[in-house]
């Protein structure tokens, strides 16, 4: 079954220096049909204006993904992390016993376009942790390419959550297929540009709830950027 999410249907907050849509329930936005899916929490596509950025805060017992689209992030926490996170970069911040941190765009003159991603953990209370891998678009040309997975893999961040992240760029006759277990939940969100997923037309900002598949074709993209998610149930 695959229920879709027109990116329209998103809630959407304006904060001036920040404007974000929110695939599920978060801050003042709330939508009881829609809290997470799986154990997919938040995906939060945030535009930070130049010279603005999110002060210090923190996060407690939660994977955290950061994915930058354009634009530059500058990350700073309490574990003495001082990153910069460019386009094609996945960021794993694991909050575990708690973790403050700052992300801010330094640009004078250009938009920060990111997508902020919460994964609930499978053990509460873990040591926090940091790590940030380099993508090419290269490899992820005409395929899908695990960028976040429990397990470890050349290009992957480790997750401590029962979850594997994909991402994929589509475009022309490239097309690829994503095998998965029938008793877990996928979640695909498309970045940007279109893409049919199982013959289902996507644009950007549109979602796919998945359950009960045991695979998912992706083809006939149009400059198309995708993040696909294997959860538990």
């Amino acid at each position: 079954m695959m229920t879709l999410r027109k990116s329209k249907d998103r809630g959407y907050a304006d904060h001036g220096w920040l404007k974000s849509f929110h695939s599920f329930s978060f801050a003042d936005y709330y939508d009881p049909s829609h809290m997470g899916w799986g154990n997919l929490r938040v995906i939060n596509e945030d535009r930070i204006e130049p010279g603005t950025g999110f002060g210090t805060h923190g996060h407690q017992d939660m994977e955290i993904i950061s994915y930058v689209l354009s634009g530059e992030l500058a990350h700073k926490d309490s574990m003495g992390n001082v990153k910069g996170i460019p386009p094609g970069d996945v960021q794993r911040m694991s909050a575990g016993t708690g973790v403050r941190h700052s992300e801010f765009n330094h640009a004078p003159d250009q938009e920060t376009h990111f997508l902020q991603i919460w994964i609930l953990p499978k053990q509460r209370g873990i040591v926090p942790g940091y790590e940030q891998k380099t993508i090419s678009p290269a490899s992820k040309r005409g395929a899908l390419v695990l960028v976040a997975s429990p397990q470890p893999a050349p290009q992957a961040v480790a997750l401590h959550a029962d979850a594997h992240m994909y991402a994929g760029l589509f475009d022309g006759a490239e097309e690829a297929r994503l095998a998965l277990e029938s008793d877990r939940k996928a979640y695909v969100f498309l970045v940007r540009g279109g893409l049919q997923v199982n013959q289902q037309s996507l644009s950007a900002g549109d979602a796919l709830m998945v359950s009960d598949e045991t695979q998912l074709h992706f083809a006939k993209g149009q400059d198309a950027e995708v993040l696909v998610f294997d959860l538990s149930a």
